[in-house]
């Protein structure tokens, strides 16, 4: 049983992908919990959801590629602009005008194209853990250019591979999700991340790899269009993206950055109430 129900759901069909939707709460103003990497779906927020939902409408949707949404098996239907024009259609089709948007990791991407693209819909913007090409390069982008290379073995981060995926993709879960969960005690997080990536599938996630990314002279681009405040949260102690890439992105947008010591990727996860409880002073200050 959810701790909160949605008060509305449904699909929206966007070049013929289905994106399911969630709506909480009945409140203003409108939070969007934008999807991460599809690896994991709409759950993730699971610890935000009830908080924020009693004081703000929330709406989350599942990233195409898992949970509910469609999975289109061409490379390029994963580029970051589809996720970004995916949560537009989410927006419309709840007849949002406008919303705080919070993204964890690869969602950031999607968020900075929403608020410096489409100013007018985006009031204020959370990245949790971005995972941007700024600051310094975390040593696992070694083996994403290799994402392609066939080995004899596959140890460590080198099981960011896509044969090593379709071999034993379950395997790469435990690994990844046990660098994403560095903290003690994570197992239930690390069990709930592996479960939700086994609701898409090897040749899904292979895709989204593949897709285009918002590269370096983009983001710089794309950062000093952005008008709208912006908050920054990243753990000390990420093993997937360093802090001091949080910190880099931040210095890029002029935003507010707060640090998690101890903390790994997923703060969200591992310190809930924290999390929330500065998510709520951002939004209450820009509210008013």
């Amino acid at each position: 049983m959810r701790a909160c129900q949605p008060v509305a759901e449904g699909t929206v069909d966007r070049d013929g992908v289905e994106i399911h939707y969630e709506r909480y709460g009945h409140g203003s103003p409108t939070i969007m919990l934008l999807p991460t990497w599809s690896l994991l779906h709409s759950r993730c927020w699971k610890m935000q959801i009830p908080f924020l939902a009693r004081h703000y409408q929330v709406i989350t949707f599942d990233p195409r590629g898992n949970g509910r949404s469609g999975r289109p098996t061409d490379e390029q239907a994963y580029g970051e602009r589809h996720f970004a024009a995916d949560a537009l259609a989410v927006l419309d089709v709840t007849d949002t005008d406008r919303a705080v948007v919070v993204g964890f990791s690869m969602g950031a991407q999607r968020g900075l194209l929403l608020a410096a693209e489409h100013p007018e819909r985006v009031s204020g913007a959370v990245f949790i853990a971005p995972a941007v090409a700024v600051g310094p390069v975390p040593a696992r982008e070694n083996w994403v250019e290799e994402f392609t290379t066939v080995r004899e073995s596959y140890a460590g981060w080198q099981k960011y591979n896509r044969h090593y995926w379709m071999s034993d993709y379950e395997d790469f879960l435990e690994f990844f999700l046990s660098e994403m969960f560095t903290e003690p005690h994570s197992t239930k997080q690390r069990e709930d991340g592996v479960g939700w990536a086994l609701d898409t599938d090897p040749e899904t996630l292979i895709a989204t790899q593949l897709g285009s990314r918002v590269e370096a002279d983009e983001l710089r681009t794309l950062a000093a269009l952005v008008r709208c405040p912006v908050l920054v949260m990243h753990g000390t102690a990420d093993a997937i993206r360093p802090s001091a890439s949080g910190a880099a992105f931040a210095d890029l947008l002029n935003a507010a950055l707060v640090l998690f010591d101890g903390s790994g990727h997923a703060p969200q996860a591992r310190d809930p109430v924290r999390v929330n409880l500065v998510i709520k002073q951002f939004v209450d200050r820009i509210a008013r």
